[in-house]
């Protein structure tokens, strides 16, 4: 079926209009890959004999934002969100020129580019085979129909100067060329080796995977943000149990995450968590983690245990992990720290860690407790997380059934009552604001939470029984 996407329309017209003025145009890179697998890509590339100064005269709309490095932005002249001067990647398509890279000694871009003429030249530049395919749109006159009504025709039209399409069909991430000289080139295609693989359930190829362990401790040398990008993708896109077990093969997870890989080989108690040690239980909840999940609930997943390794203590019942919660926000504040989390990231990640135990005392709360307990921000996140860490031990779901039964029934008005006073109604009444006040107003809810008292009468009243009138103060 041939793609509908407003990125695909743009691509094609781009393609297009450089071809009409006598210059090589091919989609290029992971939506060429995708398209052969059948999936939707997100975006479309471009890859041109046209220089960016040229691209850069022939498109109404464009943004030099890499052209340096041969890449230009060329924005949809039809989409609205391109019309009030904003760059969003929704409506641009990049266009990238043929080049060669020389050395890379930041580890990320190349010192120098030279434009080529030659498609088979600019692909060796890419990272893997896969993705180094490209795709002649207007092979045979440009009939889409009938390029995209069945995957033989498609092929047909792939230019594959790499060897991509057979480790396609073969499931196999290899670099192009030599690849340590594709590691070192840019060294966050470490990562991004094991991301693709666990994400298309491929084998890295031997030789690159001896690449990445050799050259694992080079993945330092990149920002913070890359690395915490693509790990929130490996958490989020649905195969996170395969990308945590490939970095842990091969030693990246030590690298990135040492906190994580201590888990390996910490006990725990078989009465409770008969699926084996801190690792395996981790791995078990990762693999229940959905496509596009909230990155906050895959990292509190990830996460929620920090904690057991520094805290591991053989007792004579059993085996412990006293103050494993509150170890444990402690290290994901590190984490979080070190990552560049966001306040709003680092804030639920850290409630999810603080919280996960809380679920164990829930049918013994009082309605009060339970009430604030819902209180907390996304909540939803807290029993999902709840769920996958029942799952991943015992499978006793009674609790999560109680909490969520509970949740969802009870009126949002009586978990967030409207307060029955206010620190003004407490001065009017002749209190003196102080430390007290806190005291007081706490007492209150408490009892309104609890349906003890229902109007503001009986709340004031409850203030100077258990606090005295006045005059008392």
């Amino acid at each position: 079926m041939l793609p509908g996407s407003p990125q695909f329309e743009a691509a094609l017209e781009i393609i297009k209009t450089l071809r009409v003025a006598g210059h090589e145009a091919y989609l290029a890179g992971g939506c060429v890959r995708d398209l052969l697998l059948g999936r939707e890509p997100e975006d479309y590339d471009v890859a041109t004999s046209a220089t960016p100064d040229i691209v850069l005269g022939m498109f109404p709309r464009t943004f030099a934002v890499g052209a340096h490095f041969g890449v230009v932005l060329v924005a949809s002249e039809t989409s609205d969100a391109c019309k009030d001067g904003a760059v969003e990647e929704r409506c641009t398509t990049e266009v990238a020129t043929f080049r060669s890279d020389g050395m890379y000694s930041d580890g990320r871009h190349p010192d120098e580019v030279r434009y080529t003429k030659t498609a088979a030249e600019d692909v060796q530049r890419r990272d893997f085979t896969i993705n180094g395919l490209l795709l002649d749109l207007l092979r045979g006159g440009g009939a889409l129909d009938k390029l995209f009504v069945d995957p033989e025709s498609l092929r047909s039209a792939v230019i594959d100067h790499v060897g991509g399409l057979d480790d396609l069909d073969a499931g196999i991430i290899r670099a192009i060329g030599r690849p340590d000289k594709r590691f070192e080139e840019d060294q966050l295609r470490l990562l991004r080796a094991v991301r693709f693989a666990a994400r298309f359930g491929f084998k890295i190829e031997p030789v690159t995977l001896a690449a990445i362990r050799k050259l694992a401790a080079r993945i330092l040398a990149v920002s913070r943000e890359r690395i915490r990008e693509e790990l929130t993708k490996m958490l989020t896109e649905g195969h996170a149990r395969r990308a945590f077990e490939l970095l842990d093969e091969t030693d990246l997870l030590v690298q990135v995450l040492p906190e994580v890989s201590m888990m390996k080989g910490v006990a725990q108690p078989p009465q409770y968590h008969p699926e084996g040690d801190v690792w395996i239980h981790t791995l078990m909840l990762l693999e229940q983690l959905e496509p596009c999940c909230a990155m906050t609930l895959a990292w509190g997943a990830l996460l929620h245990d920090v904690g057991k390794p520094p805290t591991f203590r053989e007792a004579p019942d059993r085996i412990r992990f006293d103050g494993h919660v509150e170890v444990g926000v402690a290290i994901g504040a590190e984490i979080c720290r070190r990552f560049r989390f966001s306040n709003e990231e680092t804030h639920q990640v850290l409630a999810l860690i603080e919280n996960h135990m809380r679920f164990a005392d829930a049918p013994r709360m009082k309605a009060s407790t339970l009430k604030r307990f819902f209180r907390l921000e996304d909540f939803p996140e807290h029993l999902a997380l709840h769920r996958m860490d029942c799952l991943a031990a015992h499978r006793n779901l009674e609790i999560w059934n109680f909490v969520r039964e509970r949740y969802e029934t009870l009126p949002a008005e009586e978990v967030r009552p409207t307060p029955l006073l206010t620190g003004r109604e407490l001065i009017a009444a002749g209190y003196t604001p102080g430390p007290a006040f806190k005291e007081m107003l706490h007492a209150i809810e408490d009892a309104q939470l609890e349906g003890a008292i229902t109007t503001p009468e009986d709340a004031m009243t409850l203030v100077r029984e258990r606090f005295g009138p006045p005059d008392a103060r």
